[in-house]
């Protein structure tokens, strides 16, 4: 059997002509979805409080609830005037301290209110509704606060606009792990990078020692880091304040610019803006990764070098759950049951740090960093 190679691209920022029929989103710059595949894990919160920060820098920024079955603007962000108005058949997004907003949880949903209770395809009509028929005007960033999970939702919003890159908010759990995985997996089949990772709760850190608690454990972060390359990767500590400033209508980052958390903030907007940058200058810096015969995987370089990996010796080096055990780091993988004519059936990027390989032994999950890459040369 031959084998069958898939060229990998690098991320870019795209162009999608499904934007003709979005006038509300033709001056927004760039388009950040802070997605988690899991409820309860504070996505909404660190959505509101990235975008509260970049606020504060001087950016243009607009926050979009795209949850409609539980929508949490309305509880996180309360601005002074919550009426909706239209013009020239736009809708006019509600302001908090200069940030533009939109949600479902604004919109009248007449006495007493109520749960929305509709199918997915009503779902996504009024998502794309509130989206791409609101008057954003010019903004720096439009950020996203997807619904949690991978499911219909989330693909069609992805596939309508041209999202430039994604930030996954998870908690230290394992089952946290695992679905960081499947996000990021998600979001390359749709050539949105992932460009940060952010670990919610991380811990506790005593005030009378300063002693920090892992409550949840500890480990997933920097496995992220081995296995996947994430660069940008952020945790996040347990502080009381988050949760009530969040309850209280008014965000943390923007009321305490000086408290630990807000800091951690500034880390992650500085990051998220240099990738952004990076992508709308021109896509970044990542490797092209392909499998030529004759030559094995082929790996060029931002810079034009090449270097060329023997495909057996790169299977034996897979760091995934069923070849190294995950607590001690063991080798469970032996590297003479790897056929050295073994070949890549299928290479797909997983942001700007690792690429996916799938092989012609079955194995489907072998992902790795680019600076692995580069240490095999």
């Amino acid at each position: 059997m031959s084998p069958t190679p898939t060229n990998q691209s690098g991320a870019r920022a795209r162009k999608n002509p499904l934007m003709d029929k979005a006038p509300g989103l033709e001056r927004v710059k760039a388009l950040l979805a802070v997605s988690s595949c899991k409820g309860g894990v504070g996505k909404s919160t660190v959505a509101v409080n990235l975008a509260s920060t970049l606020a504060k820098s001087g950016a243009k920024v607009g926050l979009f609830d795209a949850d409609v079955y539980g929508p949490s603007l309305p509880t996180l962000l309360r601005p002074a005037n919550t009426d909706l108005f239209s013009r020239d058949d736009m809708i006019i997004p509600l302001d908090f301290k200069g940030m533009k907003l939109m949600s479902f949880g604004y919109v009248p949903s007449g006495p007493g209110g109520g749960a929305a209770i509709m199918r997915g395809p009503m779902v996504t009509q009024v998502i794309n509704q509130l989206l791409t028929g609101t008057e954003w005007g010019a903004l720096d960033y439009l950020i996203i606060d997807m619904p949690p999970g991978t499911g219909d939702v989330q693909l069609t919003l992805t596939q309508l606009i041209p999202i430039t890159a994604a930030v996954i908010v998870t908690t230290p759990q394992e089952l946290s792990f695992v679905d960081v995985v499947k996000g990021m997996q998600m979001f390359e089949k749709l050539n949105v990078p992932t460009i940060a990772v952010v670990e919610n709760m991380a811990y506790f850190e005593c005030p009378d020692c300063s002693a920090k608690h892992y409550l949840f454990g500890e480990g997933a972060r920097a496995r992220l880091v081995e296995q996947f390359g994430v660069k940008n990767s952020f945790e996040l500590p347990l502080y009381p304040e988050l949760s009530k400033t969040g309850d209280a209508g008014s965000p943390l980052a923007w009321d305490q610019p000086e408290h630990p958390v807000s800091i951690c903030f500034r880390d992650i907007a500085q990051a998220v803006t240099a990738e952004i940058q990076a992508i709308l200058a021109g896509g970044g810096s990542s490797p092209h990764v392909r499998f030529v015969i004759g030559r094995g995987i082929v790996v060029t370089w931002p810079d034009g070098r090449e270097q060329d990996i023997d495909p057996a010796t790169l299977r034996r080096q897979c760091r995934c759950a069923h070849c190294v055990e995950e607590m001690s780091g063991k080798p469970i993988l032996d590297p003479s049951t790897v056929s050295e004519d073994i070949y890549p059936e299928h290479i797909q990027p997983m942001g700007h740090y690792a690429v996916s390989i799938s092989w012609s032994d079955g194995h489907a999950s072998s992902i790795y960093p680019y600076k692995m890459l580069a240490e095999l040369a």
